[in-house]
């Protein structure tokens, strides 16, 4: 940085292994949760569930969901370009908050019908809702499986994967619902399962709202702990201070970071920076480092955070 005698800058980088490409796993699971969405909603006007509706509608919004979560997937694993430095790696945080919209939308759509089928129950095919939500159950229990590794880290394949998981329970429910209409008659429970597929919906969505939200603002990853990190860097051989610290996640898969460190001593040289990154990356996964050193007391240097890939 020009005007700051004894500043140096230095980057270095650590990188994760390429993860598993889950391009097959998408394709699969929006062409069986398609085919499931028509059999479920047919099936729904069929015995006239207002349960089998709903979760033929959530069903629908998932694969819209799927859509989109597929559609950042592949963008995130483009190349950089001089514009897009970081390439389109920050496609799959606005996918996760599409999607978390998306679905809270979808579950006030279906509380407002089900609000007005509790007023009004209407005879009911109980056999008919059991036999559709088992085959739900098949659907979408497999569906998340497919995306159950990839969910551990990455918030975009998370949402995919919570979408999955809670159809499969929900589909339990609306079998619930069948047996309690075929046994009791009990028309209400239709619409009642209805709003605890509503509830399900929203708390499986507020957590991936809230994080894509804090990743879109360029939020420390909730993962990380920056005073974790920064008393790492401050352990630093030779560091004297740290500070203008700055974390932030690149996409649903990468963080970033930069740093000033105060190094009295002088510039320790290329292999102190290839252990500081590879330290970052073993215990927070950060896995983009730009470090700059000092080697006086000067800090009015204002860092830009700004790396390359």
């Amino acid at each position: 940085m020009t005007g700051h005698a004894g500043h140096d800058h230095a980057h270095d980088h650590g990188h994760t292994h390429a993860p598993a490409n889950f391009g097959r796993a998408f394709a699969l699971g929006i062409g069986l949760n398609l085919v499931f969405v028509a059999i479920e909603a047919g099936y729904g006007f069929i015995a006239n569930s207002m349960a089998l509706l709903a979760d033929a509608g959530h069903n629908l919004s998932d694969v819209l969901g799927l859509v989109i979560a597929w559609i950042a997937y592949g963008l995130s694993r483009l190349r950089p370009t001089p514009r897009f430095t970081y390439g389109l790696r920050g496609s799959s945080i606005l996918a996760a908050l599409f999607n978390a919209i998306f679905l809270l939308l979808a579950a006030g759509a279906i509380a407002l019908a089900a609000i007005e089928r509790l007023g009004d129950p209407q005879p009911l095919d109980g056999g008919t809702m059991i036999a559709v939500a088992g085959i739900g159950i098949v659907v979408n229990g497999f569906t998340a499986w497919l995306f159950m590794r990839g969910s551990k880290h990455d918030l975009n394949l998370r949402g995919a994967y919570l979408h999955m998981a809670a159809d499969a329970a929900v589909s339990v429910g609306v079998v619930v619902a069948g047996v309690a209409i075929g046994l009791a008659g009990l028309l209400w429970i239709d619409p009642a399962i209805s709003l605890v597929i509503v509830a399900v919906i929203v708390w499986g969505t507020w957590g991936l709202l809230r994080e894509s939200v804090t990743l879109s603002l360029a939020a420390v990853p909730s993962g990380i702990d920056p005073g974790a990190v920064e008393r790492l860097l401050a352990s630093l051989p030779g560091v004297a201070r740290v500070h203008d610290l700055h974390i932030w996640a690149m996409s649903t898969t990468e963080t970033a970071l930069t740093a000033h460190l105060v190094l009295p001593d002088g510039h320790p040289g290329d292999p102190f920076l290839h252990d500081a990154a590879g330290q970052l990356e073993h215990q927070f996964h950060i896995s983009h480092v730009t470090l700059q050193i000092e080697t006086g007391d000067d800090d009015a240097c204002a860092l830009s955070p700004a790396d390359k890939v």
